[in-house]
């Protein structure tokens, strides 16, 4: 089968443990703030328009999903500003 492909592990395994900066974080700690204020009024009228509990945790639940999608896979946005480390120091400085 097809299916256990070395370069469809290779782009699992990318994806997976692709890391955000922390500019990133910040952005997507704000997007996610705006998104479930928004999403929490938006669900709240629809339940109140359409006299339903269901309708407004459903429509909370969407948001919640679609939110997920967005925020927490480590998309390229999220890793503009990636950290520079400084190289690994020599061994040959031992300390006293």
């Amino acid at each position: 089968m097809a299916f256990a492909s070395p370069r469809r592990f290779n782009c699992l395994v990318t994806l997976i443990f692709l890391n955000k900066d922390f500019e990133g974080q910040k952005l997507a700690d704000v997007i996610t703030r705006y998104a479930l204020i928004s999403a929490t009024i938006i669900s709240f009228l629809v339940g109140v328009v359409m006299q339903s509990l269901m309708a407004t945790f459903g429509t909370f639940a969407c948001a919640l999903v679609v939110l997920a999608l967005v925020v927490v896979p480590p998309w390229p946005l999220f890793n503009r500003h990636s950290v520079q480390w400084l190289p690994k120091s020599s061994e040959t400085k031992k300390s006293k």
